[in-house]
């Protein structure tokens, strides 16, 4: 009998070292279901499994950088550059890399400061038709009372060609780098507006900004929690195509003598330039002609990728 107590005994022991009471710990029941998914951090990982994509970042990156650097390194300085004649029709050697001009400057600090002035207007542009597009975009898709009227001004706007508009403020206010960049982001944002504005719509009457709305939720608040989120690779994609389209535009303008000012020097100068010695001087075109392509076709590319990475409905 006394055995028998004694392994009774010795069991209660072992079903006490086995089970125990836990302390109730409000931050250890939060960790019970915490999740370490990042939408940034899923959107870097599958952007990075787009190899052609990053190494087109990496060019694109090398080229900005070395715009400076080329500038550093070269022989000349553009700003303080005098004119020589004599010069002129220079084929690229070890003293001009690029060659000369038809007035005799030394085409390579040419070249590469007016990469920095095309890249840095596409770049403002784009940033800037992004801000005023996303805006009205936004008022334009939600509040239905104002659908009338941002229809009938986009199509007012949208119907006239783009170079209408551009050679009328090139005659009446002048060329400049500023009155280009605000000039192009007043008509730009019209595509992104448009591309906002339909998927507003889509999303505005959902059954969670329904009930966002019912429990008071400010319009702005809804806007930026609920909407804008879904709105993201529409938004980058457009972005992305909208650098190397400003530079295919100021390339356009410019080479109709509608663009920059021709002291600014700019890829599209360069190429205007050169229309008249491209048979004879080849080089002259070549190289600005090389640029505007690696940056249209690295865009390209890297909006639709990037585009593609951060859409959530491509994240695991």
């Amino acid at each position: 009998m006394k055995d028998q107590n004694n392994t009774q005994n010795d069991i209660l022991e072992s079903e006490d070292d086995l089970f125990r009471f836990v302390e109730y710990s409000p931050e250890a029941a939060e960790m019970t279901g915490y999740s370490d998914y990042s939408y940034w951090k899923s959107v870097f990982q599958n952007f990075v499994k787009k190899k052609s994509a990053v190494v087109l970042t990496i060019i694109f990156i090398l080229m900005v950088i070395f715009s400076f650097v080329a500038l550093a390194i070269g022989k000349y300085d553009y700003k303080t550059l005098e004119t020589n004649s004599s010069q002129s029709f220079i084929s690229p050697d070890s003293e001009y890399w690029f060659g000369t001009d038809n007035i005799g400057r030394d085409y390579w600090c040419q070249v590469w400061y007016a990469s920095q002035t095309s890249i840095k207007l596409a770049f403002i542009v784009a940033v800037g038709e992004c801000l005023l597009g996303i805006t009205i975009g936004c008022v334009w898709g939600y509040v239905r009372k104002l659908d009338g009227f941002f229809t009938e001004l986009y199509n007012l706007i949208n119907n006239v060609p783009m170079i209408i508009y551009m050679t009328l403020i090139a005659l009446l206010i002048g060329q400049s780098f500023k009155i280009m960049a605000i000039s192009l982001i007043c008509f730009d944002w019209l595509v992104m507006a448009r591309n906002v504005r339909n998927l507003v719509i889509i999303y505005r009457d959902r059954e969670y900004n329904l009930a966002s709305r019912t429990l008071g939720t400010p319009v702005h608040r809804v806007l930026i929690k609920n909407i804008l989120p879904q709105l993201i690779s529409v938004i980058i994609l457009r972005l992305a195509l909208s650098i190397p389209g400003t530079i295919t535009m100021e390339t356009t303008l410019s080479y109709l003598g509608l663009g920059l000012d021709i002291n600014t020097p700019s890829l599209g100068i360069l190429l205007r330039n050169a229309r008249s010695y491209f048979l004879d001087y080849p080089y002259l075109l070549i190289f600005p002609a090389v640029i505007v392509s690696i940056i249209t076709v690295t865009f390209y590319l890297i909006g639709n990728a990037f585009s593609d990475a951060s859409d959530p409905r491509n994240h695991v």
